[in-house]
């Protein structure tokens, strides 16, 4: 924050052009609790669990409703998206309630085996924590787009899904070659947005100087990045309820996150180096969020539309608009077919282009009223049956002149 205004003020033009351009959030600590016992500690008497923890025991990262979970089931029973949306998912009634208690269903522990980790499916309900909600209530006002949270004891860049899906709930898919950067698991499920999340990813992780510098390894374990820096966190550490998954299934937003080294408390006097590590991964990330397409959808009488679903093809994630008919969508460079819908409205369909250069494409929508809003209130009053045709010269029944009365 101090960097950003003092060049600002000293007419930096790419800080300049960042400030005037984005509308940036920062909070300087999610759990205020965990930072001060890991402080009084210290660098030196800290261990990397120090501080991970609210006081009431609570890890905020994975505090939040696994609506992952619940997409795949709808998936399994054909429900998406026409009775179950593949965007925006709500907010389960019951976890909104004060004495809520949240069960994802699968948590994961593990015994090391080999050098590698064995999953095994524990149980844990807890509670929903303060924070949580206030996280919630925060994503739920502002039509986030981006976001990056900052944690510590590894050096990477983690991306949705963090969930693992069971073998069982898989869709069947065409067999592909493995990448060079994934194993052949089959709980990784992918997001439709994984190309773009990789671009974010390695967008931080290839502009910070030394975490693509895996050949010591990881802080823990062997390197999961394969030398790039990124990981898929249901590849890395399944965990259900993450806070990237609920951004993205809930919110516009996409959101990741970012381990900054294996030291979670680092001494004082390393702070100016961490600094200069991540200063640049920090502004070219930032940089993202104007990579892809935005614009307005109004009426035709110029009026915006609030709620409109903005499709991409070939990505099966939609977003909304916000209160003032405004959208912004991150893509990879590319040309899509975009069309926009709204409840009463006709879509509209355009390509749109996304170039290499930061700069996102204007692509506006202007939708027409449509009579199938009025044609479903008639169809409804008629018990959703046939509506039989008046042959013009034959005399109605008393029925239909009642029905015809009842309509009008």
């Amino acid at each position: 924050m101090q960097f950003l205004c003092k060049e600002y003020q000293d007419g930096n033009p790419r800080v300049r052009s960042l400030v005037t351009e984005t509308r940036i959030h920062l909070v300087p600590s999610l759990n205020p609790d965990g930072y001060e016992l890991a402080r009084e500690a210290g660098s030196e008497l800290g261990n990397w669990a120090l501080g991970h923890w609210t006081e009431e025991g609570y890890d905020l990262f994975e505090n939040f409703p696994d609506l992952a979970s619940a997409l795949w089931a709808a998936e399994e029973r054909r429900l998406v998206p026409h009775k179950f949306p593949n965007h925006h998912i709500p907010i389960p009634e019951h976890y909104l309630a004060e004495d809520a208690t949240v069960s994802p269903g699968t948590r994961h522990g593990g015994r090391a085996v080999t050098g590698r980790w064995r999953l095994t499916r524990l149980r844990l309900p807890w509670q929903v924590a303060v924070e949580t909600r206030a996280v919630m209530a925060w994503m739920d006002k502002n039509p986030f787009v981006l976001g990056a949270n900052l944690q510590g004891g590894e050096k990477l860049v983690s991306y949705p899904f963090d969930t693992s899906r069971p073998v069982s709930e898989m869709p069947a898919a065409a067999p592909r070659p493995p990448d060079d950067y994934e194993d052949d698991n089959p709980e990784l499920q992918e997001t439709p947005d994984h190309a773009i999340f990789r671009w974010l990813a390695i967008s931080y992780a290839s502009a910070h100087l030394t975490m693509t510098e895996t050949f010591r390894g990881g802080c823990h374990t062997q390197d999961m990045t394969n030398a790039m820096g990124i990981v898929q966190g249901a590849k890395w550490h399944p965990r259900a309820g993450s806070m990237n998954d609920f951004s993205y299934l809930h919110t516009n937003c996409l959101e990741l996150s970012i381990y900054l080294g294996c030291d979670k408390f680092p001494h004082e006097s390393e702070l100016q180096q961490e600094w200069e590590n991540n200063k640049e991964s920090l502004l070219t990330f930032m940089e993202q969020v104007h990579r892809g397409i935005k614009g307005l959808v109004t009426d035709q009488q110029g009026e915006p539309i609030a709620n409109a679903t903005i499709v991409v093809g070939g990505i099966n994630h939609n977003i909304k608009t916000a209160s003032g008919g405004d959208y912004w969508r991150i893509l990879n460079p590319g040309e899509y077919r975009v069309s926009a819908r709204a409840e009463g409205y006709n879509p509209s369909v355009k390509t749109c282009s996304v170039f290499y250069d930061i700069g996102a494409t204007q692509c506006n929508f202007v939708l027409s009223r449509s009579n199938w809003k009025r044609i479903r209130e008639i169809m409804a009053m008629n018990g959703n049956r046939p509506i039989r045709r008046i042959v013009p010269g034959r005399p109605m029944t008393p029925r239909e002149r009642m029905r015809l009365r009842m309509r009008l």
